[in-house]
């Protein structure tokens, strides 16, 4: 069976590290059998520029079309003073959205190679391998009503409304739960049930949820002792779970502890498994266009692509194994440099990784 996938290359270094990521894919089609069908489309800023929208109808309906989406990253400063809804970062809402990709995946793995990348003493980071599950669609962050408005006194005030619905909550908990199946069996659901109606509501239904995964050792954390017990003791978690705001924060923070944000991968999943991949980092604008990107983000996100929604385990393993072996032969982007390694640009890292997916 043929893989439909969409190809966003989106702005800054984003069409820089896609391009070795379909690099990828072209090697594992060559060399292992991957039957995949490739379409490329304009998102973010470079469909302003293009189209007059940062998600453009042609770019959904390739999208929607799709077996799954390979996005680079959207935005950049000459973009800022757009008014909101034509800005870049409309364009990654409005596909989470129209897709209906609730449960984000954001891993926090720390390579045995990059141990010294890390801010934190060795002893603390070291096998460090955690999962954070972050519900990608509801929140804060899409709770109506919303906006800036004047009051009586001639003063403004903005607003935001922060509601999740029952379902909402269940169907990230058992996304949740099904991973941590798959892991160590252990789930940390972070709240802030202490002081928020919309947390309280949160914990009983995934304490209810609970019930149906006896195999799960279930936990349940405040945000504000989460984030400080990351930075403490990280690897007392194993998969944690939680809301948009607080999953946005902490997934960042944990992404630190690894020392590099370009080495992490992210997946977007939808109810039937199908998602959208994306590095975690950002356009990078300050580097855009000269080659010295660090591409195994978005590598490594399609190796995640490959595992979740291509149900193709078997090149996932390749590629996670290609990438390992590269980082072992002293091969760094700028960004994980240290003594003792070789830098090289954008394309040196794709061709190594390539390389490494030769059959033997």
């Amino acid at each position: 069976m043929s893989h439909k996938v969409a190809i966003l290359p989106g702005d800054g270094i984003g069409p820089e590290i896609i391009a070795e990521a379909v690099r990828v894919l072209d090697i594992l089609s060559a060399e292992y059998g991957l039957a995949v069908e490739i379409e490329q489309a304009d998102v973010g800023g470079t469909a302003y520029d293009a189209q007059g929208q940062p998600l453009p109808d042609s770019t959904l309906q390739v999208a929607r079309e799709a077996d799954a989406v390979l996005l680079g990253s959207v935005g950049g400063p000459q973009w800022e003073s757009l008014d909101r809804p034509l800005r870049p970062e409309q364009g990654l809402l409005g596909l989470r959205a129209e897709l209906s990709l609730f449960s984000n995946l954001r891993p926090a793995i720390l390579y045995p190679q990059l141990v010294d990348a890390s801010t934190l003493k060795p002893e603390v980071v070291s096998g460090l391998d955690i999962m954070i599950v972050r519900e990608l669609t509801g929140g804060i962050y899409f709770g109506q009503p919303r906006g800036v408005r004047t009051l009586d006194n001639g003063e403004q005030q903005g607003f935001n409304t922060l509601v999740y619905a029952e379902s909402e909550i269940e169907r990230i908990g058992r996304s949740a739960f099904e991973i941590a199946r798959k892991r160590d069996g252990r789930l940390c659901s972070v709240d802030k049930a202490n002081v928020l109606e919309v947390s309280e509501l949160w914990r009983q239904v995934i304490t209810r949820l609970a019930e149906e995964y006896s195999d799960v050792e279930l936990s349940h954390m405040y945000v504000d002792n989460a984030a400080m017990q990351l930075v403490r003791e990280p690897k007392q978690f194993d998969v944690m779970v939680t809301g948009n705001m607080f999953g946005d924060i902490l997934s960042d923070a944990a992404a630190m502890l690894t020392g590099s944000i370009g080495m992490l991968p992210s997946a977007s999943l939808d109810r039937d498994g199908k998602g959208m991949y994306e590095p975690i980092h950002g356009s990078a604008p300050d580097i855009a266009g000269q080659g010295v990107a660090n591409p195994l983000a978005t590598v490594l996100s399609v190796s995640m692509m490959l595992r979740y929604s291509l149900d193709e385990a078997a090149l996932a393993d390749r590629v996670d194994a290609a990438v390992g072996s590269v980082l072992d032969s002293g091969l760094r982007t700028a960004d994980i440099a240290s003594a003792n390694t070789q830098t090289v640009g954008t394309r040196e890292m794709g061709d190594a990784v390539v390389a490494a997916l030769q059959p033997e």
